[in-house]
């Protein structure tokens, strides 16, 4: 059995939503408050999100596959690809240089190295909100698509 139109826009919707909620709740609330607890020295805050931000890249790259191949098989309208493209284009810049530029940085930290002050930091936090309203935006965009796509013609309202 060949999957249906309800099955590609249940895995659109449910990727774009997830990867939003994993980016708001690693990015913006675990990354910030670990700095917060007791006994938790930077180096060992840096070694801890190292390893976070390592996962949460992996899934998202799974994540973003997900909806780029969903997307592509439903032929979604060019709204949301306006917005899902960009959420990818991030992830992949975060994937292949920003990650990479702020292991080095780490990598030196914690081998008792540290680095004078970077921008990267808030180039990577800049990109994460930017990201996160675009999946937010295409999240919906698909949601409000794929619901009107699965109304019988005869059902749907007729545009004033």
């Amino acid at each position: 059995m060949r999957p249906s139109f309800p099955t590609f826009s249940l895995l659109l919707v449910l990727s774009l939503f997830l990867w939003a909620g994993l980016v708001l709740g690693i990015s913006f609330l675990e990354a910030p408050l670990k700095f917060t607890a007791p006994h938790i020295t930077t180096a060992l805050g840096v070694g801890i999100g190292r390893v976070v931000f390592h996962a949460l890249n992996k899934v998202e790259l799974l994540l973003g596959l997900v909806a780029l191949l969903a997307a592509s098989r439903l032929c979604v309208p060019g709204r949301i690809w306006a917005s899902l493209l960009p959420a990818a284009a991030v992830l992949l810049a975060q994937t292949v240089w920003l990650l990479p530029a702020l292991d080095v940085r780490a990598e030196a930290l914690l081998a008792g190295r540290p680095q004078p002050e970077s921008w990267l930091h808030w180039a990577y936090i800049g990109l994460e909100a930017a990201k996160v309203l675009a999946l937010l935006i295409s999240g919906s965009l698909a949601f409000r698509w794929a619901l009107r796509s699965a109304q019988p013609a005869a059902a749907r309202p007729v545009a004033a």
